[in-house]
């Protein structure tokens, strides 16, 4: 039978089926163990040509196998793929720590870097690859090893079922109303989206259920005070022992394993504990600094918070009678005080940003600062008639430099949220050359009847914000897979280039690149955007200690794990609450059981990243603030440092390239409305 994963190119993603899944990841894991076993046993002296360039090609075909099988079971989820993707999980877990525990191919890697003819770029990727091989274990006695393995091994089956339980308690509530009284208050593209939901399911009426389309419009517009409960209380207790499916899909006993399996991973490997061994590949020296820095920003921003809530209580008391505000009513009478206050809303906006235009302005935008043309492919293999292929190329010589997937709308079995990821690095050796390939997922509201897809202005920023993650994967110069893109970054400066990206959502200049009304083509009023932009920091605060209550719990978390204590997942939770929160969410509800990014991503004892990286950003938009926002030196020294390097040279130092100066947190306090208090 011939297997449709093992084929070189782009992903037959028509042809891949559940039970192509196994068979060929065996195939390809078989195919690594020979290459190691026979450059380990055979190359005396291990160059880089004649050891790890031949190591890199076979890993990366392994990776461009998996890669659309991880993609499918994100965007596609059925029962059929969700079990071969499970089984193949142990097996990748196991062949990881294999690899990282390899004492002979450690010498062989560590023999490459002693060479003098390397360029940088090679010596980063062979002072990270050693440094992994630290952290999987290579320098532990065999019983350690086995259990480092062993370890791995569950933790990655924890983490997938955690976020299988997040998918189906999602997918599986849902509300069919018939009396249309009680969408009140709902815009005309909720409404006609759960009569789409409604269609779907052959029933009258409409439906709701918890995806980001439906369930954002109904807690910020739904008049029904008791409707918003339900879905907040749905939502909020999903895959836990609260709430409507009580005990279904618990994660609470995973979190635990979770937790503790990290901690004594740490150990093994000499750390105190999992925040110090996330620190080992991040530009933080320390828990400490990551504390203060935490601490820093919740200092100036918690005052200002407090103070925003009180005007929305007094608001919502004034105008409406409403003597106590419950988290179910928060976002609602903050719409409300937007609109009193700037005559403003995200659905007043929505006309002026259908999602082609605001395509065809992002690429018109990236072609300016970047000097690289994007044009869509009308013709490839896919998984679902929603998705979109691009081809990313230099607008001067034409070349070639990547291409990428755009999968835009909410669906069921479709993960929620947002992000992107790689399908293929780029890689240039004697024997190979390729061009990266990622992708772009988002969960935006579809196209309904004749009606495009229309986003809110805060889905343009969340589209802008993956394709800078895009960017800085595709348009990287780097040949090495691992420094190329977004490989070998660290995780607090990760998040860079897609926060830079969207300060251009903001602006005059390129705003009438991306908005036209979908109907009339008119362009964004004046009036519009200078009542946008005069709330465009409306509860900032409230919005900043919202983040900041993430990644202190989740530092916390990670930092005071305690073998005799366990987790202390609510304990901690409560303590974050009590020092940055000014809403505090009812006893029923269960945020960590669907904290996705930390039990289930990438982002555990990293959280902080995304504030960490947003001084990066914000520090480094101030230049074109200061130039102009498509000024052509700023753009190409942009591309040049940051997006083309990737992982190649250290990041503080590729900024303070760009910058010409460390960071400085000062425009991050600007952009986000923060009026700087002394801590």
């Amino acid at each position: 039978m011939s297997n449709p994963l093992l084929e070189p190119g782009l992903p037959a993603f028509d042809r891949i089926l559940p039970e192509h899944v196994e068979p060929a990841l065996e195939a390809r894991l078989a195919e690594c163990r020979a290459a190691i076993e026979r450059l380990t046993r055979e190359v005396e002296i291990p160059t880089w040509e004649g050891f790890v360039e031949p190591l890199d090609e076979v890993n990366d075909r392994l990776d461009r196998t998996w890669s659309p099988v991880a993609h499918l079971n994100a965007v596609l989820n059925s029962e059929p793929l969700r079990a071969a993707y499970n089984a193949c999980l142990p097996k990748l877990s196991a062949y990881s720590t294999e690899v990282g525990q390899n004492e002979a191919l450690f010498r062989a890697y560590r023999a490459v870097a002693a060479q003098e003819h390397l360029d940088p770029a090679q010596r980063r990727f062979l002072e990270n690859i050693l440094r992994d091989f630290h952290l999987a274990g290579v320098d532990l006695p065999p019983k350690q090893q086995e259990r480092f393995k062993a370890i791995s091994q569950e933790l990655a089956q924890l983490a997938s079922k955690y976020a299988e339980n997040v998918l189906d308690a999602t997918n599986a509530w849902s509300k069919h109303l018939q009396d249309g009284g009680r969408l009140a208050g709902l815009p005309e593209s909720a409404l006609v989206l759960a009569r789409q939901n409604s269609e779907q399911r052959g029933l009258d009426g409409w439906v709701l259920t918890l995806d980001m389309p439906c369930y954002l419009p109904v807690m910020t517009y739904a008049e029904d005070r008791d409707l918003r409960f339900e879905l907040y209380e749905a939502y909020g207790t999903r895959a836990s022992d609260q709430g409507p499916h009580a005990g279904r899909w618990d994660n609470g006993p995973l979190m635990e394993r979770i937790l503790a399996l990290r901690h004594e991973l740490a150990q093994l490997l000499g750390f105190a504990n999992y925040a110090e061994r996330s620190l080992a590949t991040k530009m933080a020296r320390s828990p400490q600094e990551v504390m203060g820095f935490l601490e820093d920003l919740a200092a100036r921003s918690v005052p200002q918070a407090r103070r925003e809530l009180a005007e929305l209580e007094s608001f919502a008391r004034t105008h409406y009678g409403v003597e106590r505000l419950e988290p179910w009513d928060i976002a609602y009478y903050s719409e409300r005080l937007r609109v009193h206050r700037y005559q403003i809303s995200q659905e007043e906006l929505r006309p002026y940003f259908p999602i082609d235009r605001v395509l065809q302005g992002l690429f018109a935008i990236v072609k300016r600062l970047f000097g690289i043309e994007i044009q869509e492919v009308a013709s490839f293999p896919t998984y679902h008639p929603d998705v979109r292929f691009f081809e990313i190329r230099d607008a001067h010589s034409r070349e070639l430099r990547g291409q990428f997937y755009l999968d835009p709308f909410a669906r069921p079995n479709k993960r929620g949220g947002a992000w992107m990821d790689a399908y293929a690095n780029r890689m240039h050796t004697s024997r190979y050359d390729q061009i990266p390939v990622a992708y772009l997922v988002c969960n935006f509201t579809p196209p309904v009847g004749d009606r495009p897809s229309l986003l809110t202005h805060e889905e343009v920023l969340t589209l802008f914000h993956e394709f800078g993650h895009g960017l800085h994967h595709l348009l990287t110069r780097v040949d090495y897979p691992g420094v190329a893109g977004i490989n070998g970054v660290p995780w607090d400066a990760v998040e860079l280039p897609s926060q830079f990206m969207e300060n251009w959502c903001w602006e005059r200049a390129s705003l009438e690149l991306i908005a036209a009304h979908w109907e009339t083509g008119e362009p964004l009023p004046e009036g519009m955007f200078q009542r946008m932009i005069a709330a465009k920091n409306f509860q900032s605060a409230m919005q900043m200690v919202r983040q900041l209550e993430f990644a202190l719990f989740d530092f916390r978390l990670h930092l005071e794990y305690d073998p005799q204590r366990g987790g202390r997942i609510e304990e901690i939770l409560a303590q974050v609450r009590d020092r940055v929160a000014v809403i505090q969410p009812p006893p029923f509800h269960r945020f960590a059981h669907s904290f996705s990014h930390i039990f289930a991503g990438g982002y555990a004892a990293g959280y902080y990243s995304y504030k960490w990286a947003e001084v990066l950003s914000a520090d480094a938009f101030s230049l074109f603030e200061e130039r102009g926002i498509f000024d052509p030196a700023a753009g190409r020294s942009f591309l040049e440092n940051i997006l083309e390097k990737g992982g190649s040279e250290d990041a503080m130092e590729l900024f303070i390239r760009f910058r010409g100066r460390p960071p400085r947190i000062d425009a991050l306090l600007r952009h986000s409305g923060i009026i700087a208090e002394d801590a």
